[in-house]
């Protein structure tokens, strides 16, 4: 898949041909690492989350940890796309894409007189 994972000391990285994403998990207390066919010394093909004598809530965290890790590895290959869309109810909001399109500029937010500048 072009996509390279590895962990060191619960810091999860994975790299691909959209780039490098780098995510820590150490405020969880679970054992991850990288594993491959059982007796080979092959490359390393799946990653596995332990976790030992938990609670309840402490079990929920690997499903949220494997999630986390296939959505990093979904960035770095296909990319995430968002589309939002202006909603207002009495202040008209304008919206401009400026600086070809790395900056968004947010005019009568709330009827402030103040541009907002958001980065893209």
């Amino acid at each position: 898949k072009n996509v390279t994972v590895t962990v060191k000391s619960r810091v999860v990285k994975v790299e691909g041909p959209r780039g490098a994403l780098t995510k820590s998990f150490k405020h969880l207390n679970l054992d991850i690492y990288l594993t491959g066919p059982a007796g080979k010394k092959a490359k390393k093909t799946a990653m596995k989350v332990d976790l030992w004598l938990g609670s309840k809530v402490e079990a929920a965290a690997i499903r949220t940890v494997c999630s986390h890790v296939k959505n990093m590895i979904t960035g770095v290959t296909r990319g995430f796309e968002y589309r939002m869309r202006f909603v207002y109810a009495h202040f008209p909001i304008n919206a401009n894409i400026v600086q070809n399109g790395k900056e968004l500029e947010v005019r009568n937010y709330l009827g402030e007189k103040m541009v907002r500048h958001v980065p893209m």
